[in-house]
């Protein structure tokens, strides 16, 4: 049987002077899922990201990370896990300046053991599939936000990672340019990627097959969504047939 990508068991974070950034938290995320984790600043949702990410580890409780025990891992064992499973995608991009795009993403595979022509063979892969094979070599400054948001997925993506975790991935974009990096989201979902977007953003989550709403660092409901109404409602909205 296949393990989920996920699977935290009354996962608690406690930081000195008695906060408690997350309480008893469970949550068990499949393969193959699109996943919003959601609620206000202070709800625990970064948290989330940090212990899904093995960024942190938990105070007590239990993390499974595609079938891994994270408490048996050590350092090292714990940032291959991470550079081979788990691709970040983060609002303010976090590109290099004055590097060409097919560098920036090459560079997110530095740690793989790869060759450098075979860094940039991946990176060129990533970049066609997040719609920018025209623009391997502008640089940051010559993109624009939508395009730089577009060539940090393909950073995220170019291992082929399993799961991909995107935090406010719209935030520093406008409307129309965070619609398109959504839309690419879905699409990689539909391909296999297990995504988890962290977001206080209720539109977006309502947009999403599954909605996880975090207050107080506790889950207070767990949701699935008809994306379907959801999408058909939108084109209405946009007078879109």
């Amino acid at each position: 049987m296949t393990p989920p990508v996920i699977e935290l068991s009354d996962v608690t974070k406690s930081y000195p002077g008695g906060v408690k950034a997350l309480a008893s938290v469970s949550l068990r995320i499949e393969r193959g899922e699109l996943t919003a984790i959601v609620g206000p600043s202070g709800s625990g949702k970064s948290t989330m990201l940090n212990i899904i990410g093995t960024l942190d580890r938990p105070s007590s409780g239990s993390v499974r990370i595609d079938g891994y025990d994270v408490s048996e891992l050590s350092d090292s064992r714990l940032s291959a896990l991470r550079g081979t499973r788990i691709g970040f995608i983060f609002q303010s991009f976090h590109l290099a300046a004055k590097v060409p795009a097919l560098d920036n993403v090459a560079e997110g595979l530095l740690y793989s053991g790869l060759s450098r022509g075979e860094r940039r063979r991946r990176a060129a892969v990533a970049l066609e599939r997040v719609g920018l094979g025209h623009r391997l070599d502008h640089d940051p400054h010559e993109l624009s936000g939508g395009e730089r948001q577009r060539v940090a997925i393909a950073r995220a993506v170019a291992g082929d990672p399993p799961l991909l975790l995107a935090d406010e991935p719209t935030g520093a974009l406008d409307s129309v340019s965070g619609a398109g990096v959504m839309e690419l989201l879905r699409d990689l979902n539909t391909s296999g990627t297990t995504i988890v977007i962290i977001t206080h953003d209720r539109e977006i989550a309502a947009g999403l097959p599954r909605q996880v709403r975090m207050r107080d660092g506790r889950i207070v409901s767990d949701s699935v969504t008809d994306v379907t109404e959801v999408a058909t409602r939108r084109n209405a909205e946009f007078g879109v047939a």
